[in-house]
């Protein structure tokens, strides 16, 4: 074992579907300084331009929600490891949605994520190797009022991931989630412009912070490397102890 190369990436190909900003940006980044060739796909190509810049990749136009055009890519762009960072939001009870909301939340975050899975991970099954990736969520595991729909898409994008490493694992493909806590993304931009909200989410970690987009890099590259060879079916979470920490109240002892 080369433990001093067990992280490096040369000669592998990543897709990264999200890569115009926040997280997808920051994996893209990282992945090209450990040595793959990252293909950088957005719908705004001029932002997934602007990261290919960066890290010396290329660029595509891609929208996730047109199946065609994403078995399309992954046919002229077949991966060797895979991530995928779209999603939406709508923060309402459930009272308060519409069905076009739900239709909404649930086709990018869920249908599309689908689409996703199967078109690239048809190529790594055939190809017999390849690491997926795909951004859940701590939402998948606790929620709060206004946050239904979203973690029940991000509940089911775990289940589906899991489903995936079970029938791709026999053919050498892995397959994971990370689930980050509250990072500074456009996603959540709405929340963050609150300060009530901001000083709430942060309070709620370990870490008493939120985290920024560079934070999740180190656990793509990890799950895309050799470091993680036996590692599938789990979700990774990057939440800054959110889910280990149970209120803020820190009562006498």
């Amino acid at each position: 074992m080369r433990y001093d190369t067990l992280f490096r990436l040369d000669g592998l190909r990543a897709v990264v579907i999200g890569a115009g900003s926040g997280i997808g940006r920051e994996s893209a980044l990282a992945l090209a300084a450990h040595g793959a060739h990252v293909v950088c796909a957005d719908r705004d190509l001029a932002t997934a331009t602007a990261t290919a810049d960066g890290c010396g990749g290329s660029a595509r136009l891609l929208d996730v929600l047109d199946g065609d055009a994403v078995r399309a890519l992954a046919a002229e762009e077949p991966a060797d490891v895979l991530v995928f960072t779209a999603a939406t939001n709508v923060r309402k009870r459930l009272l308060d949605y519409s069905s076009e909301e739900f239709d909404r939340v649930v086709g990018l975050n869920l249908r599309a994520s689908f689409d996703v899975v199967r078109a690239f991970g048809a190529g790594m099954v055939e190809r017999g190797s390849g690491s997926i990736i795909g951004f859940a969520s701590i939402r998948a595991f606790v929620t709060e009022p206004g946050q239904g729909v979203y973690s029940a898409t991000k509940a089911g994008l775990v289940q589906l991931l899991r489903t995936a490493a079970a029938e791709f694992g026999p053919s050498g493909v892995r397959v994971n989630a990370v689930a980050p806590g509250i990072v500074e993304t456009p996603l959540t931009r709405q929340i963050k412009d609150d300060p009530a909200w901001y000083d709430a989410y942060a309070a709620k970690s370990a870490l008493g912070r939120w985290a920024a987009p560079d934070e999740l890099a180190g656990a793509v590259v990890y799950l895309a490397s050799g470091a993680s060879s036996f590692v599938t079916g789990s979700v990774l979470y990057v939440d800054g102890g959110w889910t280990a920490v149970d209120g803020r109240f820190d009562p006498p002892t």
